[in-house]
């Protein structure tokens, strides 16, 4: 039977999630990748196992994670009742909803009757009784904002959910359902985005200011822009990566020579730095205190125990900001 590592909060740093009581780790565990029907269940179960002994004590999933749909959150509800379950009370999960997931009219997108039904089903997967953050997935642009809303707002006050959060809402979206979840006083604490490097969508549109002057926190997916932010590709296209066995994120048109070129130069500052280029990735998200905690995924037990390390350096200089600004320029 499992037993947490003892010194497992020793070394992680822990975050407010905006203007909540809430906090959470400055490295979360997302379910995205790996966690599916394909996959090998004792690697799940080593992946969470050690990201929980190092201090990771939120994971993040979503209904429809898998192959197939459901699969990631059934998969860790066996994690759960295999041993790390006892622990609930140290773990923060979140799962969300908010594209396909089922045939019919009901099964996407914003309705009420969708957000209830999904969740019920979610916690059923995993076999909990409640969620700590329950996520709209995506904006609908065809179910008011306020039945959105008010479904997530009755969800909280049902107990099957601590917290709300939204996920790839812009700037406009935000502030909008923000203003709704105010006037219901709703525990609405975080907003899950792209964020990257490569990826600065946040700071263009404003959003991630937004966030730090109004107390919502931003947890951040794809830090690593699918790989292409480690030193996978310097020397082409290894066989096993991404681009091979699953083309629909990250396209081999990506991989051009000013990006190998780009990839090498940040290289050079990350090891100047005392860290690999995966590290000072993650690293420059957390530079400024604005982003609450980072999501990573992971294949392999060494991943996770890599990434944890950037948190010993999460400072930049004004010089590398500069450098690095103009690399990505």
């Amino acid at each position: 039977m499992y037993l947490a590592d003892e010194k497992r909060y020793e070394s992680m740093r822990y975050n407010r999630c905006g203007r909540s009581g809430l906090m959470l780790p400055a490295v979360s565990l997302g379910l995205w990748h790996n966690f599916g029907s394909n996959g090998n269940f004792d690697t799940m179960q080593a992946l969470c196992q050690a990201a929980f002994d190092n201090g990771i004590t939120h994971f993040d999933l979503a209904n429809n994670y898998g192959p197939v749909p459901g699969a990631a959150e059934e998969n860790f509800g066996r994690i759960l009742e295999k041993g790390l379950g006892k622990y609930r009370d140290e773990l923060v999960i979140s799962t969300k909803a908010g594209y396909d997931m089922w045939p019919g009219p009901y099964g996407d997108w914003g309705s009420k009757k969708y957000l209830v039904a999904s969740l019920d089903q979610s916690l059923k997967r995993m076999g909990i009784d409640y969620v700590d953050i329950y996520y709209h997935h995506r904006p609908d642009p065809n179910t008011p904002l306020e039945e959105t809303a008010r479904a997530l707002d009755g969800i909280v006050r049902s107990g099957k959910a601590l917290y709300v959060g939204i996920s790839n809402y812009n700037k406009e979206q935000t502030i909008a359902i923000a203003d709704l979840f105010g006037q219901m006083g709703t525990p609405f604490i975080i907003n899950q985005r792209k964020y990257s490097m490569l990826v600065r969508d946040i700071e263009r549109d404003g959003l991630k200011d937004y966030a730090a002057a109004n107390g919502i926190g931003i947890i951040t997916f794809c830090p690593l822009a699918q790989g292409l932010l480690t030193d996978r590709y310097l020397n082409g296209i290894p066989e096993d990566s991404r681009i091979r066995t699953d083309g629909r994120f990250l396209k081999e048109n990506a991989i051009t020579e000013e990006m190998i070129g780009k990839i090498g130069r940040l290289g050079k500052i990350a090891a100047r730095r005392g860290q690999t280029l995966a590290q000072m990735a993650l690293a420059w998200i957390l530079r400024d205190g604005d982003i609450t905690s980072v999501l990573i995924g992971a294949s392999r037990v060494s991943q996770i125990l890599d990434n944890v390390k950037m948190i010993e350096n999460t400072e930049f200089s004004q010089e590398e900001r500069k450098e690095i600004d103009e690399i990505l320029a």
